[in-house]
């Protein structure tokens, strides 16, 4: 018989669970408030606000939901190799965490792509969404993402790990997902507009909230853990973020004036800012202790949005 190729499992020792952990925390939550359905949302009203649009409001909103149905399809497909790595390493309580973070991002696809086969594609039957990806978006999404995530296959290190969840949580959740919600919130709040639309983007907000605590939460540890990675995780993010800027930029430059009344320079400050504040928290992880970090874990939770 080949020999055992585990020595030990952790629910079977007398620890158990860390169950005051920042990721079991968040995996609590995301049983509790990740569990909605997207066939639950009803779109009829959506259909009758999207007829009534402009052309150019039409364009500005299907845009941003191709941009973000395709995002979130990439997110879910390249996620996987750090849910292995983590396994692999026995991290359980992130591992439960991020399995909860991939049936999550999944059940975003699928309500993004829900919304546009009900309420877009009755109306635009031959409709091509990868239209929408411009040279920014196919540069991150198409490259940086993909290879960021795939070489941890090969390269488990702290660096490699770093600096994928520095491309996926920092960059894409962090300044480009979230200065999309702020979009659909002009968009759509001011003028009360598809209610469908606007509550499922409020729930994969509130999930991807819990997302990027996590992220905050792993690169922070292994920046404690080897303070030696920082320079790669400070020239990643620095390196992808006028990439991201630039897409923010070749959206609104599109249009003009911009529907809805979206001010581009409101939404490149609100990019800058996140990224900034995100930054400094990665920064300060330096010469940390991991019970340091567990000691402000309470900060990383309230920035999760994952209160009850």
């Amino acid at each position: 018989m080949s020999e055992f190729l585990r020595t030990s499992l952790a629910t079977s020792r007398a620890r158990g669970l860390a169950t005051d952990s920042l990721p079991y925390r968040l995996f609590r939550k995301a049983k509790r408030l990740g569990t909605w359905n997207p066939d639950d949302l009803d779109f009829s009203r959506d259909r009758e606000d999207w007829r009534g649009l402009s052309a150019e409001e039409k364009d500005i909103l299907l845009r941003l939901t191709a941009l973000f149905v395709a995002g979130e399809e990439s997110v879910t497909a390249d996620i996987v190799p750090l849910l292995s790595v983590v396994a692999d390493e026995g991290r359980l309580e992130e591992e439960l965490f991020l399995a909860a973070f991939l049936f999550e991002e999944a059940k975003h696809v699928d309500f993004f792509r829900r919304f546009l086969d009900e309420v877009v594609f009755p109306e635009l039957p031959d409709l091509d969404l990868a239209t929408f990806h411009s040279p920014q978006y196919l540069e991150i999404f198409y490259r940086e993402l993909p290879s960021s995530m795939r070489a941890l296959s090969s390269d488990r290190s702290a660096k490699a790990q770093a600096t994928a969840s520095a491309t996926y949580n920092m960059i894409v959740e962090g300044v480009l997902a979230e200065t999309g919600y702020r979009a659909y919130h002009d968009m759509l709040v001011r003028r009360d507009l598809m209610p469908g639309l606007r509550a499922g983007v409020g729930l994969v907000q509130r999930d991807e909230a819990r997302h990027l605590a996590y992220g905050v939460y792993l690169i922070s540890r292994l920046v404690a853990e080897h303070p030696e990675i920082w320079e790669a995780v400070e020239a990643r993010m620095n390196e992808l973020l006028p990439l991201a800027l630039g897409l923010i930029d070749e959206i609104f430059a599109l249009y003009d004036p911009v529907p809805f009344g979206l001010d581009p320079t409101e939404f490149a400050m609100i990019a800058a800012t996140n990224f900034g504040r995100r930054f400094q928290r990665l920064e300060a992880a330096r010469g940390r202790s991991l019970a340091e970090l567990a000691a402000e874990a309470g900060e990383d939770e309230e920035e999760g949005d994952v209160s009850a």
